[in-house]
């Protein structure tokens, strides 16, 4: 029989003011890491659950009202966040506030671009470097990545580091730029684990596998598409975009992965956002598209 689950964090409230009727200019802005949701690791600060069961997807959540605005929801997260400093800082200028920022791990002075992301109400997870299916031939995930052949207590402690190098994230995203932990992820017992981690200190987890279960044992989603394969190009990017779309449109919700804010992909999300409340669907972020541990209907 599986291990129970813990207890999981209840999802983010619900705004005063619909998504669809804020002007640009008076984005929400996150506020700012909360000393009282954060507890001292050998790493540095991580999340705790807060008093009262305050979680950080409460608490760093961007606003939406889930009652008022029923339009299809397209969730959008950027990886490697942090990496590419100047391509890091031009996304998080120019795109929408409603796309979801993954910051690397490895990312050396994240603290001024998490400040503007916070200013831009953008929501911020943290890219976990889960073993990939390459690793060992072709794919390096870094000295700090979570593998099969470590024990749990090794993982764990290597999650708390990924967890302490930013604050103010709402979950983790199983995914390092174009690496997806496949190896890792193949086994449920050790993913599981890191889910129950991530829940017991009041975060969510995005599987960035396509076609994958929904997290069994955290709040989370699933990805729908990767817009960036299989080829790394704008076009590519721009044909995956309109499929993300209808996918929306025929499940009420989908949520797309990129692995790198390089320019001319941020240049493709906006051209394709520009027209987006006209076509009747809503950029939303990704707390907005969470599914309760091993569910399939969306929250």
């Amino acid at each position: 029989m599986p291990a129970a689950l813990p207890a999981a964090p209840a999802p983010p409230p619900l705004a005063q003011a619909p998504a669809t009727t804020r002007p640009a200019q008076a984005e929400p802005a996150i506020p700012d890491p909360d000393p009282q949701l954060l507890e001292r690791s050998r790493h540095g600060l991580v999340p705790k659950i807060g008093p009262e069961g305050r979680t950080s997807i409460r608490a760093y959540a961007r606003p939406f009202d889930r009652e008022v605005d029923r339009r299809p929801r397209i969730g959008l997260i950027i990886g490697n966040i942090g990496l590419f400093a100047q391509h890091s800082d031009e996304a998080i200028r120019r795109l929408p506030g409603a796309v979801t920022l993954a910051f690397s791990p490895y990312a050396l002075r994240p603290e001024p671009l998490l400040e503007r992301a916070r200013a831009r109400g953008m929501e911020v997870l943290v890219a976990l470097p889960l073993e990939p299916a390459g690793y060992g031939r072709d794919a390096d995930p870094g000295d700090r990545a979570l593998l099969t052949g470590l024990s749990a207590d090794d993982n764990l402690e290597r999650l708390d580091w990924s967890l302490a190098r930013i604050q103010g994230q709402v979950g983790a995203i199983g995914a390092l730029g174009r690496l997806r932990g496949e190896r890792f992820a193949a086994n449920a017992d050790l993913l599981g684990t890191i889910q129950a981690a991530l829940t017991a200190r009041g975060l969510l987890y995005i599987d960035p596998r396509p076609g994958a279960p929904t997290p069994a044992r955290a709040f989370g989603r699933t990805v729908d598409l990767v817009l960036d394969e299989p080829s790394e190009t704008r076009s590519e990017v721009e044909r995956r975009l309109v499929e993300l779309e209808a996918l929306a449109r025929q499940h009420g919700s989908a949520l797309g992965l990129l692995g790198n804010p390089a320019p001319f992909f941020t240049a493709a999300i906006l051209a394709w956002s520009a027209g987006l409340e006209e076509r009747g669907a809503v950029l939303a972020p990704v707390t907005v598209l969470l599914r309760r541990p091993g569910s399939q209907a969306a929250r």
